[in-house]
């Protein structure tokens, strides 16, 4: 099957791989080598001047990667994709192959705690500046961009706060200055959001989230236009070494293929408990797209084919009510990460985003008293069950 022809759910389970190349196996092989063998030590030669297609060193390329990579290719609407030991050794390789010294980065107003100490971290030690906008309409976006700008680097929904980015917009000023779009797209996964059909250039998850989806892998994605994918394999990824194993990648495979079940059980989780939340008279300052008064809300309609399993929301009181809380919960687990099938609760001022400057988290909407959650697989009464009685308990 040509994946044109096929929708979605059909291209996560089937796209990359064909079974009659390996003996029938309906799974895809798990190729767990470090390195591979060649005919002759001319054929050796060939393959590492690069005039011969095949296997030399699963840093290079794995077969079990490659299916991985072809596949998420395919669902993003991309033409490659690279596989990553993490979602930050993908932002890493990416940001790096399109910067240099004396550049400059335009970031959305609000991004993943490790991204931030990764781009002050090339701020101090490499010169590459960045600055925050809240790239809400072309006029404050293009005040925005430097004559440096090289990246455009856009997380939406924003990580906590939940807040949009017209992606289609950024990508008409940015195409018209020449400067490529870079997306965050974790927190959709490309079930809900594919970024790369509303004109950005590039695409990045960690795919620990939803993508894995079982919470057992560390791993992450970029995926793009066909030279500037082969660009990054053979300088970034190759030379600093951010390679996912095989075995992860045979996991993201098999997790990929539930991934529009489990994304709309998350989804309809989510719409219900938000229902619950905003009634709450402990609750304030909720933060869902899926809300019809949330500010952003014709955005995700535009661009999310539903408003994704994540909530965050402020008890009202001070940071330890907000703790308070969290240890009184039962079955929601007080963890990091999120797009696992076990409800996960987090605070995102002291645990995500610890690393950023209080007044730069206090820009970004990050409160101490904002906390936010991930929506799992479970009976959503019973989530709601356990938000009640530990909502009661403060």
């Amino acid at each position: 099957m040509k994946s044109k022809e096929v929708r979605f759910e059909t291209e996560v389970i089937h796209s990359g791989y064909s079974s009659e190349r390996f003996e029938g196996s309906l799974t895809p092989p798990l190729f767990q080598t470090s390195t591979f063998t060649f005919d002759t030590a001319e054929q050796g030669e060939r393959r590492f001047a690069g005039v011969e297609d095949g296997y030399i060193y699963s840093r290079l390329g794995n077969p079990t990667v490659k299916m991985l990579e072809e596949r998420i290719a395919v669902i993003e609407k991309g033409e490659a994709a690279l596989a990553f030991s993490s979602g930050m050794a993908a932002v890493s390789a990416i940001v790096v192959a399109l910067t240099k010294t004396g550049d400059h980065i335009l970031c959305s107003q609000g991004i993943y705690g490790c991204t931030f100490g990764f781009l002050q971290l090339l701020k101090e030690k490499y010169e590459i500046s960045h600055d925050f906008s809240l790239m809400n309409s072309k006029e404050v976006l293009e005040d925005a961009i430097l004559p440096n700008t090289t990246c455009i680097y856009i997380e939406t929904p924003i990580n906590p706060t939940m807040k949009l980015v017209d992606l289609q917009m950024v990508a008409e000023v940015a195409r018209q200055k020449g400067i490529p779009v870079v997306v965050d797209n974790t927190f959709c996964s490309p079930y809900l959001q594919q970024p790369l059909l509303h004109g950005c250039d590039v695409v990045i998850h960690s795919a620990t989230k939803y993508i894995c989806g079982h919470g057992d892998v560390i791993a992450g994605l970029a995926i793009g236009n066909q030279d500037f994918i082969k660009r990054v394999a053979m300088t970034t990824q190759k030379d600093i070494g951010g390679i996912i194993s095989p075995f992860d990648a045979w996991l993201l495979l098999r997790g990929l293929k539930t991934l529009p079940v489990r994304m709309d059980r998350h989804c309809d989780n989510a719409n219900r408990l938000y229902s619950f939340l905003k009634n709450h008279p402990k609750v304030e300052d909720l933060h869902f797209p899926g809300d019809e008064g949330h500010p952003d809300y014709s955005i995700m309609k535009k661009q999310m084919k539903r408003p994704g399993g994540l909530i965050s929301f402020s008890i009202k009181g001070t940071k330890e009510t907000a703790q308070a809380f969290m240890n009184k919960l039962n079955l929601i687990k007080i963890a990091v990460s999120l797009g696992d099938a076990e409800t996960l609760i987090q605070h995102p001022a002291t645990m995500t985003h610890a690393v950023v400057p209080n007044e730069e988290r206090e820009r970004m909407g990050i409160h101490d008293t904002l906390l936010r959650l991930s929506v799992g697989l479970e009976a959503w009464e019973d989530i709601q069950a356990d938000i009640e009685q530990a909502l009661e308990k403060i």
